[in-house]
């Protein structure tokens, strides 16, 4: 073409989660029997929704607006329901108009980094969620920028790597922090997501909060929103009806704006995002007028609690598992469904295998495997060998190597099958190129 119209971003959008499924496919063409660990949908690993959470979705889905277009930033009635539970914790304020509905959360991150001025950057932390980091890199034209979680503090942020490179980095105008982590499962306490608070007025940032996983911590956590402890900083916090309903395929998510007319600019950037919304005219009505029927609902506590002591007790069955191979580091997860095994450093080379049975799988994963990171070498011969799909840690914008495996198989015989095994690969690739 006469012009380049490739934007200088379009290299960083990448997603492993999803990019490691194509190669499964691969494996499946030629015959391995694939066991899917890589991506977070509750309901295609089984799980069944309640029978009073589907009956209303029945009844909104038979009421004619469900069908129709609806205002800009969303139904008004759960705009109205979820400003009320936000004020009913307590700290930040909001009103309605605070509240913007988006198609999923995928959405919002595309639309909160693609319309920041493209000097402006936004930290995040590392391991980072692909769809974060990818956007955030792909907006500003550069790799993105990461603050450290530390595997040998339970994956907590490391604030004086986060305060170092906020001070010495004035393009950094804003700090993302996922509570509960993914691909960790870390669950942050009150006083690191207050330390993160402080450094961003310190530095007068804004703060992005993913807490989609939010309502789903265990192993004695409790949940904490951002708006409890935000103050006077201005903030977003992203949560959506995906995983904890669940309800993936609802492609229902929305933003809090918190103290959003503390600073005139960050009050334009967030008219800014609703003026994007406009040009879509709105989002999917039907699940939107869905949300404040099962969130309001006096089953919803009980449904999320339920959930949560599952998703503890597979976390629990996946550590044992894990825990205690040599080279290996593995924290029990806290929120969330899935776990991080990281390898330690050096006990992985290019010369390690696991044994494959098949001449055409073993031909094809000894040709896909070069030049590869180490960790994605064990992914693609974990894949070839015993068919288990996971996501190389090295695909989360880390330089560590390691992996993320969910904890959403229903199927219990399944489940135990899947973390023997994984223990058992580990152990017989690290022994394999000693």
């Amino acid at each position: 073409m006469r012009r380049n119209i490739v934007h200088p971003g379009a290299g960083s959008l990448t997603y492993a989660i999803r990019e490691i499924v194509q190669v499964a496919h691969r494996f499946r063409d030629l015959g391995v029997d694939m066991t899917y660990e890589n991506i977070g949908d509750p309901v295609q690993k089984g799980e069944q929704i309640a029978p009073w959470i589907r009956a209303i979705i029945h009844q909104v889905i038979d009421e004619n607006l469900a069908f129709g277009y609806c205002d800009t930033a969303g139904v008004p009635e759960a705009r109205q329901f979820l400003a009320a539970e936000v004020n009913k914790r307590g700290g930040a304020r909001v009103t309605p108009d605070d509240i913007v509905f988006f198609n999923g959360i995928g959405d919002a991150v595309a639309k909160v980094y693609g319309f920041l001025r493209r000097e402006a950057r936004v930290i995040g932390p590392t391991p980072a969620y692909s769809t974060h980091s990818s956007a955030e890199a792909a907006h500003s034209g550069y790799e993105h920028l990461t603050y450290e979680l530390d595997p040998y503090n339970g994956w907590m942020p490391d604030l004086d790597d986060l305060r170092l490179k906020v001070k010495y980095n004035d393009s950094i105008a804003g700090i993302l922090l996922i509570n509960p982590d993914n691909p960790t499962g870390a669950v942050y306490p009150r006083e690191v997501v207050e330390g993160m608070v402080e450094i961003a007025r310190e530095f007068g940032l804004f703060v992005i909060c993913d807490e989609i996983y939010t309502h789903i911590v265990y192993n004695g956590n409790e949940t904490l929103h951002t708006s409890e402890v935000i103050g006077d900083v201005c903030g977003l916090v992203m949560r959506g009806v995906s995983k904890e309903v669940p309800w993936p395929g609802a492609r229902c998510g929305w933003i809090e704006v918190l103290n959003r007319h503390r600073d005139p600019m960050f009050d334009t950037y967030v008219n800014s995002l609703v003026a994007s919304k406009r040009l879509e005219v709105c989002s999917t009505t039907a699940p939107q007028m869905a949300v404040p029927r099962i969130m309001g609902d006096p089953r919803y506590p009980d449904h999320l609690a339920r959930r949560a002591v599952m998703f503890e007790g597979r976390a629990r069955e996946a550590h044992a598992a894990l825990q205690g191979l040599p080279g290996v580091l593995v924290n029990m997860p806290s929120g969330a469904f899935y776990m991080t095994a990281l390898f330690e450093e050096g006990v992985l080379n290019d010369r390690q295998t696991l044994p494959i049975a098949d001449a055409r799988v073993r031909e094809m994963t000894e040709r896909i495997v070069q030049a590869v990171p180490n960790d994605q070498r064990f992914v693609y011969y974990l894949m070839a060998s015993t068919g288990i799909v996971v996501v190389p840690l090295t695909g989360f914008c880390c330089k560590r190597e390691g992996f993320r495996v969910t904890l959403l198989e229903t199927d219990d015989a399944k489940r135990r099958w899947t973390f023997e095994t994984l223990g058992k690969a580990i152990r017989e690739y690290l022994a394999s190129a000693q």
